[in-house]
């Protein structure tokens, strides 16, 4: 198959248009061709005039490793362009950034969650594009975490970084399908372009992530399929005061991690609360050491997801339920246990970033609730991934 960087490179029809345009580019390491050239090198040897670089959250470069890690904007020291930081002084691009360029090519390989900031960066793209008068391609990539839909709807008022627009945890999206979604949800007047991908099947082999290319982390955290599998869940923990594995090896793979709370305790309570939230993937009791963020060089007992493999069953996994019940569980167990991390989250000061997380309070109040129970959270979650996946339809190109 071809991602659309490639299908670009490749055909010189495709990129007849962008002849006597200046063109800019929205890049990170993953932006690379089936060959791993990245793709600012690949679209300059192919003639494309390039005039200007843009990198999003954790930089052009990837090497930022946390959020609110803001990059700077520099010059590129081989081709001369300005690389402008999308995570930084500012997170929507400027009146002077948009004038570097006629057309603006979208090359971020995403995680198909809501909070991964990418989905973000292209709404706020295109609304600049839109008042400035610009034209946006896609360069299409795959959905990795294919395209099951899971969560609640974001609610209005709850917009944030993390929150672009009433969308649940779990899109199901490609950035492509995504960008028809939002010019048609916001009514934006943009020309707009995406070069799909040739041959991508969400439903064939590896799900969603094709299994003849090569994983490239798009931000630090995001080291394998188990992880973008995991994601759309483990996510959360950014806003609870366990650990997610940040300072390990394999962050945001695990459900929880704490010197203070039995796994395997926490795992029972979980198969006897909502075991068909658990099926999908293997729970493995674990102990890890971080080296950095939340209990650092402190032995924290947890939990370890494996979506992968044998114990992989891709329509029966759901991340956000999973998720969800591993603090249910902790709650049971842990009722005056400090489970909701206060802290700014992504810029936002007001709320808990837990609420900011999951675009709304709905999720905490229902682990909150000792009356609460697994049929009362599936009654909203499952109406508005019902919602979703009509407001979709008309927008899905594979």
């Amino acid at each position: 198959m071809k991602f659309g960087i490639d299908r670009l490179l490749a055909d010189p029809a495709l990129r007849k248009p962008l002849e006597g345009k200046r063109v800019a580019l929205i890049a990170h390491p993953a932006s690379v061709t089936e060959d791993l050239t990245h793709s600012l090198d690949a679209l300059i040897a192919a003639g494309v005039n390039v005039t200007s670089a843009f990198g999003p959250q954790h930089g052009l470069k990837g090497d930022k490793q946390d959020n609110m890690v803001e990059t700077a904007d520099e010059t590129d020291p081989l081709y001369g362009i300005p690389v402008f930081s999308l995570y930084g002084e500012v997170r929507r691009p400027s009146g002077q950034m948009m004038s570097t360029a006629d057309v603006f090519l979208f090359d971020l390989q995403d995680l198909g969650c809501r909070i991964y900031t990418f989905v973000t960066t292209l709404l706020y793209l295109l609304e600049a594009a839109a008042e400035h008068g610009k034209e946006v391609w896609v360069l299409d990539r795959p959905n990795p975490a294919g395209r099951p839909v899971e969560g609640t709807l974001l609610v209005p008022g709850q917009e944030s970084f993390v929150g672009a627009g009433p969308m649940p945890m779990r899109h199901g999206l490609t950035m492509g399908e995504m960008g028809h979604w939002f010019i048609a949800h916001f009514g934006l007047k943009v020309p707009y372009r995406v070069v799909e991908m040739d041959g991508w099947q969400p439903e064939g082999p590896g799900f969603g992530w094709p299994t003849d290319r090569v994983w490239i982390n798009p931000s630090p955290n995001a080291a394998n399929i188990n992880m973008a599998r995991a994601y759309a869940g483990t996510v959360m923990i950014e806003g609870a005061t366990v650990s997610e594995g940040r300072g390990t090896t394999r962050p945001l793979e695990v459900l929880f991690g704490a010197p203070d709370l039995d796994a395997k305790a926490v795992l029972a309570e979980m198969r006897r609360f909502a075991p068909d939230w658990l099926a999908g993937c293997a729970i493995r009791e674990c102990w890890f050491e971080p080296t950095f963020h939340k209990h650092a060089k402190t032995l924290c007992s947890g939990l370890m997801i494996h979506a992968e493999g044998p114990f992989y069953d891709h329509h029966a996994f759901r991340p956000w339920r999973l998720q969800a019940l591993a603090f249910k569980a902790i709650r049971n167990l842990y009722p005056d246990y400090g489970l909701w991390r206060d802290f700014p989250y992504e810029y936002e000061f007001e709320r808990l970033a837990i609420d900011v997380i999951n675009g709304g309070p709905a999720l905490r109040e229902w682990v909150d609730n000792p009356a609460a129970t697994p049929a009362d959270l599936e009654l909203i979650a499952s109406s508005d991934e019902t919602k979703w996946r009509e407001a979709i339809a008309p927008h899905l190109l594979y």
